[in-house]
């Protein structure tokens, strides 16, 4: 495993640089996501980090929740909090998914690129009703040479690897289109940057 990024050694370090890289957008983008949720739901959220949209948006809304990460700090913080994290390498495609309502990921599955397909059809087998993805189609760490797009480039390692490639609309457009009878809603997230899917389970 490689060394993980800063971004991804603590909680606060995530956040903070998660702020300043969505700015003023950053609640925003996360309560819309998270309204897709029917009240009363059980969630899996795969690639959760450190679950920031089931403790401000989820928690009083759903009825269980599974966090799925590989980070071990961020497992064993939720862990402390009570909430039900497991530490899981989605990558390994034998890695179980728990059985929930809803399967969620957010900005992450550029992760399992250039297979990304793979992991959406193990969420689509483990949901009962929905899965929901948001994905970053304007990235920062592809273009520019700001100080935010150096930030996004050298800090986008959960501890798995470097991550150079993207989606843009296109590609992640491209990808859901395997799934065209199944999409219930598409729509872009406050800011511009990013792309949510809203696809039946079952």
């Amino acid at each position: 495993m490689s060394s993980t990024s800063l971004v991804y050694r603590s909680a606060a370090g995530y956040e903070l640089v998660m702020r300043l890289l969505y700015g003023r957008h950053y609640r925003a983008r996360m309560a819309v996501v998270a309204a897709q949720v029917p009240d009363g739901a059980s969630v899996f959220e795969c690639c959760c980090g450190p679950a920031t949209m089931y403790r401000r948006c989820l928690r009083a809304r759903t009825s269980t929740y599974v966090g799925l990460d590989v980070n071990p700090r961020f497992v064993t913080r939720l862990q402390a909090e009570g909430i039900d994290a497991r530490r899981v390498d989605l990558r390994d495609a034998t890695s179980p998914l728990p059985v929930a309502d809803v399967g969620l990921i957010q900005a992450s599955l550029y992760h399992f690129l250039p297979d990304a397909a793979s992991l959406l059809e193990r969420m689509l087998i483990a949901a009962r009703s929905l899965v929901i993805v948001s994905e970053p189609i304007r990235n920062l760490s592809t273009g520019g040479a700001g100080l935010l797009a150096v930030l996004a480039r050298r800090n986008t390692d959960p501890g798995v690897g470097g991550h150079h490639a993207r989606f843009d609309e296109r590609s992640l457009d491209d990808l859901m289109h395997r799934y065209a009878e199944r999409v219930r809603r598409r729509f872009i997230l406050p800011g511009g940057r990013e792309k949510a899917y809203v696809l039946d389970a079952r």
